[in-house]
């Protein structure tokens, strides 16, 4: 014990330490005497002050300015079939998330479930559930899924557009039922701040979908408020920070605090003050620890990027809305974030998923069954409108529900995407790109500088995109906990389009430790201009003395590889999308995919294998993967015919 102290005092000094141990100490006693009182069922959760209370907050839609709303979806009929039919599947509590398929939950949902494989969490204080056991294949995301209240949104848009009042009532129901089956601190969904925050603003946004039924129910608008607060007093005594980088579930908490803050500031109490001081402060010191000054976020990834976009862009406007102003800095890089979305986005409208995907949100306005992991052009069409950043808007036209009910607006641009080449040097992203060819390379630093969390072992791994349709791809994630030899396999060098050698990883994976990839790697790009890029990284030398040295040359309509392991032998991998459509001939490779051809040459030995992709988290499926057997270095050549 004293030698741990020693060396967090070298590590953070004196201060830091005395506040962190300080800080331990005061929440073991918080902690045990929540415990007496949760065991003795003394948990006060009547507030006399929320009896009556209803909200002065301003929201992003206003219930009684619909009509453009309305007009759209009047338009858009088949849009406004998908929602109705969507909200019918919610109020038969069919749901598909972190799966492959969908599942019914019967008319009482079991909240504490992995509906996947039947699992159920015990209710009991929260700190004392075991929420990961590897020895199982269950997975705590789908009950933490289920509890963030995403599908929401869906039901208020199909009361909007029906004024049906069955919408109100599944809501209500599935509130109320949540409520008295999760006594606050005692289940699974008390375990997680960050999943308490997201549903805290889910909620908050139901309360504005259903704003004037809700008002005039006051039995459940006190229950309701009550749950609410219940929810800022958990988070605030449960911030996911300690004296370590903090990540997307710290701004989880923060961007929670913000919304209750901001929803019961009419109290004026000192504890709401506070959630929303703090809060505000908080996101604005993270936003330049955890993002980048070239607009990349540090968890080096992307679906992670979008998500921390997200946490970052809503507390932000809805604080605005109600003349509380973020700094002109915070709102600059937040532009930056934005921008970096737009720029690796293909011309299929999609993104490489580099690094982890858990398909993580904070809320979901639009396409709640269907919508796309790799598509933010949703998201990025709010930093358009906010910032009336032309590019944005052009970048993300092709999708118009989300700022119809951020803005109230669904003016149309013309659709433009990026096709010139960029540099991303503090997140680790080369893109060489083209007006036929999108390649996107990463090199970089790992996760959370260094500790490597969501990161994978895919240093110079390049993604290719022929004129709109992706060949060569990123594989994604898999799974969490639930399957940890599939969470390593995706995680693994010889999964990514990179050189492996003998089964060696870049970085180290640990079998049981699936959140921590120490950095060995520290590659870095040593050239790079408009067609070119050249980097390297050291992974593989301390452990059998090599370099790998990658090279990557573009032309109008051709691609060079090179890569170098100085006298050792390698594989290239080139994991290929599902419907790419391999054939030899004379000992190459033509690939094809909807009427697009590229051809490989390749001089080496190689094999074409069976391998796994999975285009968002829980689905899993076949595809194909080339490896090219090389010694000492290789040059592998893209052709498009087009």
């Amino acid at each position: 014990m004293i030698l741990k102290i020693n060396n967090l005092v070298k590590k953070y000094g004196i201060i830091n330490t005395s506040r962190y141990i300080l800080n331990r100490l005061n929440n073991k006693r918080y902690l045990y005497s929540l415990e007496r009182k949760c065991n003795k069922n003394k948990i006060e959760n009547n507030f006399e002050n929320l009896k009556n209370f209803k909200t002065d907050l301003i929201f992003f839609f206003d219930i009684n300015k619909k009509e453009r709303i309305l007009e759209f979806y009047n338009k858009n009929l088949r849009l406004q079939e998908e929602i109705l039919k969507d909200s019918e599947k919610i109020i038969s509590h069919t749901f598909s998330f972190l799966s492959d398929r969908e599942y019914n939950l019967g008319k009482d949902i079991n909240w504490n479930q992995d509906f996947k494989t039947g699992f159920i969490w015990e209710n009991k204080f929260y700190k004392k559930i075991k929420i990961v056991d590897l020895k199982n294949d269950s997975d705590v995301k789908i009950p933490w899924e289920l509890s963030r209240f995403q599908h929401i949104f869906t039901l208020g848009k199909a009361y909007w557009i029906t004024s049906n009042k069955k919408y109100y009532n599944e809501f209500k129901e599935e509130v109320l039922d949540w409520i008295e089956k999760n006594p606050i601190y005692m289940t699974v969904n008390w375990t997680c701040a960050m999943d308490v925050g997201i549903r805290a603003i889910n909620l908050i946004a139901g309360y504005f979908l259903f704003k004037e039924l809700i008002d005039e129910d006051e039995e459940f608008l006190r229950i309701f408020n009550n749950s609410l607060y219940n929810h800022g007093r958990f988070i605030i005594k449960n911030l996911e920070k300690g004296m370590e980088n903090a990540n997307n579930h710290y701004l989880s908490n923060l961007v929670g605090l913000v919304f209750l803050g901001a929803y019961f500031k009419k109290l004026g109490n000192s504890e709401v003050k506070h959630w929303l001081k703090f809060g505000i402060e908080e996101l604005e010191k993270e936003m330049f620890i955890q993002n980048n000054s070239d607009g990349t976020n540090y968890e080096a990834s992307t679906s992670y990027h979008r998500l921390v976009t997200e946490l970052m862009f809503y507390p932000m406007y809805l604080c605005e809305k109600n003349k509380i102003n973020f700094t002109l800095q915070y709102k600059e890089r937040l532009e930056k974030m934005f921008e970096f979305m737009a720029k690796i986005t293909k011309k299929n409208g999609k993104i490489p998923l580099i690094g982890d995907v858990d398909n993580g949100r904070l809320v979901i306005l639009s396409d709640y069954y269907d919508w796309k992991v790799d598509d933010c052009r949703g998201l990025i069409s709010l930093g358009g409108e906010y910032f009336n950043n032309s590019f944005l808007k052009k970048s993300g036209s092709g999708k118009l529900e989300d700022k119809l009910w951020i803005f109230n607006s669904n003016k149309k641009y013309e659709e433009i995407f990026n096709i010139k080449s960029c540099e991303f040097n503090k997140g680790g992203y080369y893109l060489l790109n083209n007006k036929k060819i999108y390649c996107l390379v990463r090199c970089g630093e790992l996760s959370l500088r260094g500790q490597g969390g969501h990161s994978h072992n895919d240093q110079l791994s390049f993604e290719l995109n022929i004129d709109g349709e992706d060949f060569i791809v990123d594989t994604g994630t898999g799974v969490y906990t639930s399957n940890k030899e599939m969470r390593n396999l995706f995680r693994s060098t010889s999964q990514h389009n990179t050189v492996s050698i003998l089964g060696i990883e870049q970085n180290e994976i640990r079998e049981d430790n699936l959140f921590s990839m120490p950095e060995q790697t520290f590659s870095k790009c040593i050239k790079f201009k408009e067609n070119y890029f050249q980097g390297e990284h050291y992974g593989f030398y301390s452990k059998i003395g090599t370099i790998h040295k990658r090279e990557i040359s573009l032309q109008e309509n051709s691609l060079v590889i090179v890569d170098r392991l100085e006298g050792k032998q390698g594989i290239v991998n080139l994991n290929l999308d599902i419907d790419v459509v391999i054939k030899e001939k004379e000992g190459n490779i033509i690939l094809e995919k909807n009427n697009k051809k590229i051809f490989l040459r390749i001089e080496n030995s190689y094999s074409i294998i069976d391998s796994f992709i999975s285009k968002k988290y829980g689905k899993i499926e076949k595809n194909k993967k080339i490896q090219i057997k090389f010694i000492d270095n290789i040059s592998v050549g893209v052709k498009y015919y087009g």
